[in-house]
């Protein structure tokens, strides 16, 4: 449980959590979200695995990631997120990109 409260300690991987909220995404998908490299998104990513957080599934040449919902630390997250400024920011623009489609 530490590895997972460590994990979310980064603000980087708090809001890979929060896309990652509006469901399976792409390393791609998700760094369109980031201004950084994609080695240091691969890195968060790895991170947040590591601590049971989310779920990595390959597909082909593509890997997807997902919330671990069974996870205690995605439940507390969930719903301790609409407190959170980043949290609200975040669905918000998820909620613009749905309409788009």
């Amino acid at each position: 449980m530490s590895d997972a409260f460590k994990a979310m300690a980064s603000e980087p991987r708090r809001r890979m959590l929060n896309h990652l909220a509006g469901g399976p995404m792409t390393v791609g998908e998700i760094a369109e979200k980031f201004d950084m490299a994609l080695p240091s998104i691969s890195k968060h990513l790895a991170v947040l695995r590591e601590a049971g957080l989310v779920h990595e599934q390959k597909r082909g040449q593509f890997v997807i990631y997902s919330l671990a919902g069974d996870s205690l630390v995605n439940t507390l997250y969930g719903f301790l997120a609409p407190f959170c400024p980043d949290a609200r920011r975040i669905t918000a623009e998820r909620k613009r990109e749905r309409k788009k489609k």
